[in-house]
């Protein structure tokens, strides 16, 4: 059983109550950027790379929900306004929080390139940034299973050594 600190689908984002473990696995519904951050100033989501995807996805689920509803603007330049004032406000959870901050200049990027496409709309910018939201969830688990696959090899050859050797493992905000 893999325990999952963030799930989502494209309309669905839900987060591991870290304040609750190791007694409870419970998790919280983030359906929008206000709902991201009191998880992240309140502390039930930890670990940088996990702050800085719960607020990206949490604003993707914020905009697909408008976007199904025809709340979202047909104009580019004002969902492009929208986003970027959506996670300025994300960034002010946490604001030492470099991954959080790193995450928000990327995705402004993302939102400029696509707002000036010839053609652009209020849509096609929403779904760049939907997408590029949703791949830093994809490199973070890659990420993720990366240091573990490393971390394991490294405790298996060093445990097998033929030494008689404790080991205990710490990890601590990036293995998610």
């Amino acid at each position: 059983m893999v325990l999952e600190a963030i799930r989502y689908t494209s309309d669905h984002l839900q987060i591991l109550n870290q304040l609750k473990l190791p007694h409870a696995s419970e998790y919280d519904d983030i359906s929008s950027s206000r709902d991201a951050w009191h998880a992240i100033k309140e502390m039930r989501t930890r670990g940088a790379p996990a702050i800085a995807i719960v607020a990206a996805l949490a604003l993707a689920v914020e905009l697909t929900t408008l976007s199904t509803g025809h709340e979202l603007s047909e104009i580019a330049e004002e969902v492009q306004a929208f986003i970027f004032e959506k996670l300025d406000y994300l960034v002010t959870s946490r604001p030492t929080a470099v991954n959080l901050a790193d995450a928000a200049r990327k995705l402004k990027r993302v939102v400029e390139k696509a707002g000036v496409v010839s053609g652009a709309t209020g849509e096609s910018v929403k779904r760049a940034y939907v997408e590029a939201a949703e791949q830093m969830l994809v490199d973070d688990v890659s990420d993720n299973q990366a240091i573990g696959k490393h971390g394991a090899e490294w405790i298996l050859k060093h445990a097998e050594s033929g030494e008689d050797v404790q080991v205990s493992v710490l990890t601590h905000c990036n293995t998610g």
